[in-house]
């Protein structure tokens, strides 16, 4: 790697490291205004600004301009230093090991939601608000943020970043500038918390649990203020339809959202959305009226968990109310299935993504037809448009990587003595953001019981899978460093 190289992704990582300098300083005003001790909290992070403005000012007349394999390093190498940063105030504040801070950090980044905590309530208020903060800067991508915030110092901005982290199988502009549009995904994304947040706080959260909410919700995270998570507030219907409307929204394409401010609908006029919405109504309805006949709730209590429960799996943000566990085999399938799924792509959700499961099912159609019909020619076509074959290897090698990634931590955890159920659904859940799963990992447990190196093999896993895989595997090919 050369010296311009190294600046390149120096200068990229100390504009990111700059803006999470800034925005830490929330949790430390959350701290000031509870009279906590916020002195060793404001001494490291005034230290992580110094050193990246010290290094932005160094480097402030290299001109940036970042190639595709410069752009995965960087990506990769800010994903960890999110993890190191958000863990530090972990350390400092609760009792935990390295490995355990180091973890519910990257698990807030990746917006996976999985804890390693206990007892939540009892923590400092400002590290509540961190780790809510965290689900909320990872949930868009901070390098989404950073290619936004380049235009300070390359007015060009840089697709490759873009596409580095933003997930999905295109990476759609609808400025012609890719940093606009990164900006401007933003603006759409703090609006809805702003909007979600409002709401709940008209419907009986107080402010600071409001805004800790919102920021889970919209970032699809689930980090709760609550030891109980949303089950506290389980009785107040309003609550819970609200949340659950803001997390289906948050896994619809943010694009969509985007041109609806610009007055056009074309956004939620495609077969994913069609697709998700579809999915999300019929698992909903099938795992309401499961509870309903497996307990004593009304329909109504039924409806809103069963719908609440299905959106919180389905968009990987990881809200838990009741134990779906009890409610039978069947309830357990469908939540299963909703795990699998996940949302749009270009959202905050995690998981496989319903798109590509789309064209899967339309590549099986043609070559079916093609066994029937040797001599025709049949393509797929999504939306009208026909896909390339570049898109279509692209997403039969995501599945081969999800199937493989998810294999090799399942045998690792069950090696590990874990039974079938809680490897499977630990490395489903991880993997796909996600956050819950079943047994040791249900929605009534958390991450704790698990080792110093369980947790970081877990922390791991959850990058690759916040990173759809190949922005990561590439690391580890001959080739992307050959010519480096």
């Amino acid at each position: 790697m050369d010296q311009s190289s190294i600046k390149h992704i120096l200068k990229f990582i100390a504009v990111t490291q700059i803006a999470l300098s800034l925005f830490f300083l929330l949790p430390i005003f959350v701290g000031f205004i509870y009279e906590e001790d916020i002195y060793a909290f404001m001494v490291f992070d005034l230290s992580c600004l110094l050193i990246s403005l010290g290094t932005l000012f160094i480097l402030r007349n290299h001109k940036v301009d970042l190639n595709i394999k410069e752009g995965v390093l960087a990506v990769n190498l800010v994903w960890i230093l999110l993890g190191f940063m958000g863990a530090y105030p972990f350390v400092l504040y609760t009792d935990v090991s390295v490995s355990s801070a180091l973890f519910e950090s990257i698990s807030g980044f990746t917006t996976t939601g999985a804890t390693v905590y206990t007892d939540i309530e009892s923590l400092p208020k400002m590290i509540l608000m961190l780790r809510s903060l965290t689900h909320w800067l990872g949930g868009m991508g901070i390098i989404v943020l950073g290619v936004g915030l380049f235009s300070i110092i390359n007015p060009s901005g840089s697709v490759t970043l873009f596409k580095a982290e933003s997930t999905g199988i295109t990476a759609e502009k609808i400025t012609p500038r890719i940093k606009d549009t990164a900006l401007r995904l933003w603006e759409v994304y703090a609006l809805l918390t702003l909007i979600d947040m409002l709401f709940l706080y008209a419907e009986g959260m107080n402010f600071f649990d409001a805004l800790n909410h919102a920021f889970s919700t919209i970032s699809t995270g689930g980090f709760s203020t609550k030891n109980d998570s949303l089950a506290f507030y389980a009785q107040n219907s309003m609550i819970m339809w609200t949340t659950t409307f803001f997390m289906l929204l948050s896994g619809v394409n943010f694009i969509a959202h985007l041109k609806l401010f610009k007055r056009d609908l074309n956004g939620y006029n495609t077969e994913t959305f069609f697709w998700y919405i579809r999915i999300f109504v019929v698992l909903s309805f099938f795992l309401s009226f499961t509870h309903y006949f497996n307990s004593a709730d009304s329909l109504s209590v039924s409806l809103t968990q069963g719908f609440f429960t299905i959106a919180s799996i389905l968009t990987t943000t990881g809200f838990v109310t009741l134990d779906y566990e009890s409610w039978g085999h069947f309830s357990v399938a469908l939540v299963f299935i909703a795990m699998l799924i996940g949302g749009n792509t270009s959202s905050t959700s995690g998981g496989v993504k319903v798109i590509r499961y789309i064209v899967i099912f339309k590549i099986l159609k043609a070559e079916i037809k093609k066994i029937l019909h040797p001599n025709a020619m049949f393509n797929v076509f999504i939306n009208g448009n026909k896909m390339k074959k570049d898109v279509i290897y692209s997403t039969v090698g995501f599945f081969m990587l999800f199937a493989l990634s998810n294999l090799f931590l399942t045998l690792y955890l069950f090696s590990r003595g874990f039974d079938a159920m809680t490897a499977v659904s630990t490395s489903l859940a991880c993997i796909g953001n996600i956050g819950p799963g079943f047994e040791a990992v249900g929605p009534l447990y958390n991450y704790s019981f698990f080792s110093d190196i369980d947790k970081l093999i877990l922390a791991i896993f959850m990058i690759i899978g916040r990173l759809e895989f190949y922005t990561v595997v590439l690391l580890f090919t001959k080739r992307f460093w050959k010519k480096f």
